[in-house]
């Protein structure tokens, strides 16, 4: 999967302020990893889960969104699992030391002043506003009915199948942390990002986006408003050199829908 280009002066460049080397992935490389994360949860989504379904007890659709929650979480967790397998191959370590900077989880520098942290956070602020009114105005395919969990939640069946579910919620939170911080974030943004830039040269931020939005199989009614985080994730993070932007503006709708969640649990 790691076919590597020599360095490019990006990289050089992040090589002169990290003593981590960051190899840059030929096109087959960077394909091998795209379809390691997306084969899968589409295998998951459209093979495994309807099986489980009918192997679930509940009303509606409620089996389906049981057989659901339990497929992506075992994708978003090998998705963790795969960045770490190929972290550990490329730097042959996994110290934090080593991991924090071969997977950009630095404090983020502003490409204007340089200056590390501190008020340069705040730009997370405009970017989770900007990316929640992108996400809502570009919904134009709507999911089918038994795989929109935002259905299930308004359905009499999906409220008693939340209510008191704890074990259920924990399975959710899993789902969410793995998906916008451990999974999707770090290997896209964290990995992938990071060494593209040798295939790709300065538009290695727009062919994140677009390996990004094909990596959807899982739910393609999500592709066009996947398109747009291009400018709201992969463009932040490239600028600022960390992925911990990404992370937070793509966890923000996560945080919000774990406390909606929650309410209807309790």
């Amino acid at each position: 999967m790691s076919v590597s280009l020599p360095l490019t002066a990006t990289a050089r460049a992040e090589a002169a302020v990290s003593s981590v080397e960051l190899p840059q992935l030929r096109l087959r490389g960077i394909f091998a990893v795209w379809a390691a994360a997306a084969l899968p949860m589409a295998a998951l989504a459209w093979l495994v889960a309807p099986v489980l379904a009918d192997r679930f007890a509940g009303d509606g659709h409620v089996p389906m969104a049981k057989a659901l929650i339990v497929s992506l979480a075992i994708g978003m967790v090998w998705q963790f699992v795969l960045v770490a397998t190929l972290v550990g191959r490329e730097q042959r370590t996994l110290r934090w030391s080593a991991v924090r900077e071969a997977l950009w989880l630095r404090s983020p520098r502003s490409p204007r002043s340089g200056r590390i942290g501190g008020r340069v956070w705040l730009v997370v602020i405009p970017l989770i506003v900007a990316f929640t009114a992108a996400q809502e105005l570009v919904a134009i395919v709507g999911a089918p009915e038994n795989r929109d969990f935002a259905t299930l939640v308004e359905s009499d069946a999906g409220k008693a199948f939340l209510s008191g579910a704890w074990g259920w919620y924990a399975l959710i939170l899993v789902n969410f942390l793995f998906n916008t911080a451990l999974g999707e974030e770090l290997l896209f943004r964290g990995f992938l990002l990071p060494r593209m830039n040798g295939s790709f040269g300065r538009g290695d931020w727009v062919a994140n986006g677009l390996l990004f939005t094909a990596y959807h199989l899982h739910v393609p009614w999500g592709m066009p408003a996947t398109l747009l985080d291009m400018f709201f994730l992969a463009y932040p993070t490239k600028r600022y050199r960390s992925a911990w932007i990404g992370i937070a503006v793509h966890s923000a709708q996560s945080v919000v829908l774990a406390i909606l969640i929650l309410m209807l649990v309790i």
